[in-house]
């Protein structure tokens, strides 16, 4: 009994004199293992309340979670402590930054540099970090921060790792090299710097040289878990960019995620961050497993709504998505992207669907919409989405719908795929207003076909089908003049391309002869003749034609 007391006692010494010791959770945090490095923090506070280095640790982890509230709290109870109080501040500036309120953080950032001695260097590398990992980052600043203390610490591993992080940021690839080579010289257990070596190849598309370099720093440390995430996204993107090898990259990539997880004790950052890569993997059934899990480990976290939101759209419940992504986009306070209003408009698209596919409940597309909208006013770059919604809404034949959302498209003209949106904008107009059941052509509808049309033949004179169906369509406009010259260019065109191409679109010719014959059988009778005989060379017993020259003679 008495020995069990003396090693109680041992133990005892050694847990606080662990606790005491800040090491020990910086690593796990570099490692992203956020609760084992929360614990060890908690530790050191209760051990040592002085201790405000291990406040402000603590507070910028809930930050990283997106947990703000807490943050602050562990930032605030900081300030007092004795040693390390400074860069609670700096947290808080943090803060205001992500508030976008940038002068509230430039005032505190000046308060703490003010006491600042050239040999305190940390405080400068906290504050081009709080620059940095700001909601809008401003990487320029950082680096002229980080770029004043180099001058008077060239050889400080931690300066050069966060100038590699900033260049990288700024996307000098060159600089960013440099600063994340000098630090792995500087210090060669900071493995973080020579893992970003391999980021950089990854993002030059260097992906067998990528892959070669994170293998490289597994054989230094085979359980540092996030180079295994940078494996599991360099062969995402291989397969993204090498179409031929997807299959086998995304199940490497997935492998790798797995074991980044094992790696990261399983922390409700590295799920919703597994979570992430899983919608861009587009494996939704495991998404919502993982949301799924992650509602159970921490049922709070608003954010885990977005993955059970997309997976539930993805998997075909359409009442759960909805749920879901009305009550996360509800909330204000949450950090809501563009792709949140892109699936709860979707899901307002599909939950107004009629059985036949073909037609939307106008309420649930007009609420559909002005998700959509409110995408775009966050992220212009959200427009390159619209293509893959639209083209989904015209395969089924939703064309009024496509039309809708095609029309959205074509007013961001820096989209990838503006050419395409404005042809199949055109192509939704015109089949809506052909179709069966249809009383009389919207004459406004058919307008912006025609100008959607027109915008695809500037972009790309050779498109041939834009000629052809801007022709239609003024046919529908009741514009003669300008559907023979548009079906007159598509002939040009395509004759231009030869023989066989001629040959291939036979149906379309005879389809352009005999509709500019019939607006000239009124005024101009041999130009009439000539080209119904044109349809005839092509088709002689083309009974439209024969009909046509009969009655014209």
């Amino acid at each position: 009994m008495n020995k069990f007391k003396i090693f109680s006692l041992a133990l005892l010494t050694t847990t606080i004199a662990k606790a005491q010791d800040l090491e020990p959770a910086k690593k796990a945090l570099d490692a992203e293992q956020f609760e084992k490095s929360k614990s060890l923090l908690k530790s050191v506070i209760q051990a040592k309340p002085s201790n405000g280095k291990a406040f402000f640790l603590l507070g910028n982890i809930y930050l990283k979670q997106n947990i703000t509230d807490s943050a602050t709290v562990y930032f605030q109870k900081g300030l007092s402590s004795a040693d390390g109080a400074r860069l609670n501040t700096i947290g808080l500036a943090q803060i205001d930054l992500d508030a976008n309120n940038k002068a509230a953080a430039l005032t505190k950032f000046d308060l703490v540099t003010k006491e600042l001695r050239k040999k305190d260097i940390e405080e400068y590398i906290y504050i081009a970090r709080a620059y940095m990992n700001a909601d809008k980052p401003d990487f320029k600043s950082a680096i002229a921060v980080l770029t004043k203390v180099q001058t008077t610490n060239p050889n400080d591993a931690q300066v050069q790792l966060a100038l590699g992080d900033a260049y990288y940021g700024d996307k000098n690839q060159n600089d960013s090299y440099v600063a994340y080579r000098n630090a792995y010289q500087f210090d060669g257990t900071l493995i973080r710097a020579k893992m970003q070596l391999g980021v950089l190849l990854k993002g030059a598309k260097a992906y067998t040289e990528a892959v070669k370099a994170f293998n490289e720093v597994i054989a230094i440390n085979s359980n540092y878990g996030p180079v295994y995430r940078e494996l599991a996204e360099t062969y995402y993107l291989w397969g993204n960019n090498i179409p031929k090898t997807y299959d086998e990259n995304i199940q490497k990539a997935l492998s790798f995620y797995e074991k980044y997880l094992t790696l990261t004790d399983y922390s409700i950052t590295s799920r919703m961050r597994h979570a992430d890569f899983l919608i861009l993997a587009k494996d939704y059934k495991s998404l919502e497993l993982e949301a799924n899990k992650m509602k159970e480990l921490d049922g709070v976290n608003p954010r885990i709504l977005r993955y059970l939101g997309y997976s539930a759209y993805e998997n075909g419940n359409v009442d759960a998505a909805l749920t879901a992504l009305e009550k996360y986009t509800s909330n204000a306070s949450n950090k809501i992207i563009p792709r949140d209003y892109l699936y709860l408009g979707q899901a307002k698209i599909k939950k107004g669907t009629a059985a036949d596919g073909k037609t939307v409940d106008p309420v649930q597309l007009a609420s559909g919409i002005a998700d959509f909208k409110k995408a775009v006013e966050m992220e212009p770059l959200a427009a390159n989405e619209f293509n893959e919604i639209g083209k989904k809404l015209y395969d089924q034949k939703a064309f009024a719908a496509a039309a809708t959302v095609f029309e959205i498209a074509v007013g961001y003209p820096n989209s990838k795929n503006y050419l395409l949106d404005n042809f199949f904008l055109g192509n939704a107009i015109y089949y809506d207003n052909t179709r069966k059941d249809i009383v009389k052509p919207s004459l406004i509808a058919l307008q912006k076909a025609d100008v959607a049309f027109g915008n695809v033949i500037t972009a790309s004179p050779t498109t041939q089908d834009a000629y052809i169906f801007r022709a239609r369509t003024n046919r529908l406009l009741e514009k003669d003049d300008m559907m023979v010259t548009y079906y007159q260019q598509y002939i040009d065109i395509v004759t231009a391309k030869g023989d066989a191409e001629v040959t291939k679109n036979k149906a379309k010719f005879i389809e352009a002869y005999n509709n500019m014959a019939a607006s000239f059988a009124n005024t101009d009778k041999a130009k009439a003749k000539e080209l119904f005989n044109k349809t005839l060379a092509l088709d002689p017993a083309n009974a439209y034609a024969l009909e046509a020259i009969k009655l014209l003679k």
